[in-house]
């Protein structure tokens, strides 16, 4: 607002100086141009800061739990982050936590797998022990309060074909497509993770088998452009290569990523969240005082494709 007060002062300051200096000794246009050229003077000179004031909440644990298991491997080492948060514009502050007490029980046969601190708030361990419909619990302790978490390990099935067409989406970009059949008679959910090699940001799609159980299903992405970038092609080209994970989730966390990706693709900046979002980290000793983020066990499916 202060950058229109000084225009509107200077602009006052021109009238009052052409009628009384200009106006009855030059032409009109002359009267104009010192106008034009006052205003352009006053907003080339306007360099007021405008502050906006951002919502700020208390510092949280954030806990990112995932232990994916990859199919052709043993699923032994696994890591788990831990960090604070912060306001949205803070780049500065160190959020890793160091000093956690971090361990996951097999809930079946009791067997304990300590996380130990590896450095920035990374805790791992080189002994856990995949299986799949097994139940898993989450104890992290920080600060002297204790968060907990519960989550059953999921299958996976196999992807069966990986390739290239243009014939789902738009007809002029090329898409991957991916095959794959779900089991029959048993309720699956599914995460997958597009990745094009060289790109900042994944794209997340989460599905479900309630319409297509037991059936062979082709799965299809195409890389959209950015209407930020008008002038950027970000369609995939021949030669790039995207990386793909399919991954099989439990329920609770395919609701979980269902509101996220939503959040994520319609708020912006300064929009409000539409539903406050919380994992599954509970915190046993303060509840009030809950965890950001998500323990989720899965198993998963890696591949890459190089577009022709």
């Amino acid at each position: 607002m202060k950058c229109l007060i000084k225009v509107q002062n200077f602009l006052v300051m021109a009238l009052h100086v052409t009628n009384k200096k200009i106006i009855k000794k030059e032409p009109m246009k002359t009267y104009f141009k010192l106008v034009i050229l006052l205003l352009t003077v006053s907003l080339v000179s306007c360099d007021d800061v405008i502050s906006v004031d951002v919502q700020t909440a208390p510092s949280r644990l954030v806990i990112e739990a995932s232990l994916d298991w990859e199919k052709g491997t043993t699923g032994s080492n696994q890591t788990i982050k831990l960090s604070k948060s912060t306001p949205y514009f803070d780049t500065s502050t160190n959020t890793s936590v160091t000093n956690a007490s971090v361990r996951v029980v097999n809930d079946g046969d009791g067997t304990e797998f300590i996380f130990t601190h590896q450095g920035n708030g990374a805790y791992r361990t080189t002994g856990f022990i995949p299986v799949i419909g097994q139940s898993y619990t989450l104890e992290v302790i920080h600060e002297g309060e204790t968060y907990t978490a519960n989550e059953t390990m999921a299958p996976v099935t196999d992807i069966t074909e990986v390739s290239q067409s243009k014939e789902e989406g738009d007809e002029d970009i090329l898409e991957v497509n991916i095959i794959f059949t779900d089991p029959e008679a048993e309720e699956n959910y599914y995460l997958f993770k597009f990745q094009r090699q060289g790109d900042l940001l994944p794209i997340l799609i989460d599905i479900d088998d309630e319409f297509f159980d037991g059936n062979r299903i082709p799965m299809w992405y195409e890389k959209e452009d950015d209407d930020d970038t008008e002038d950027v092609d970000e369609s995939f080209m021949p030669g790039d290569v995207i990386d793909i994970s399919f991954f099989g989730i439990s329920e609770a966390y395919s609701n979980y990523m269902q509101i996220l990706i939503e959040q994520s693709e319609g708020a912006g900046l300064f929009s409000s969240t539409p539903v406050p979002l919380r994992g599954n980290c509970i915190n046993t000793t303060t509840p009030d005082n809950y965890a950001f983020g998500y323990f989720r066990l899965t198993q998963v499916v890696k591949t890459s494709y190089t577009f022709q």
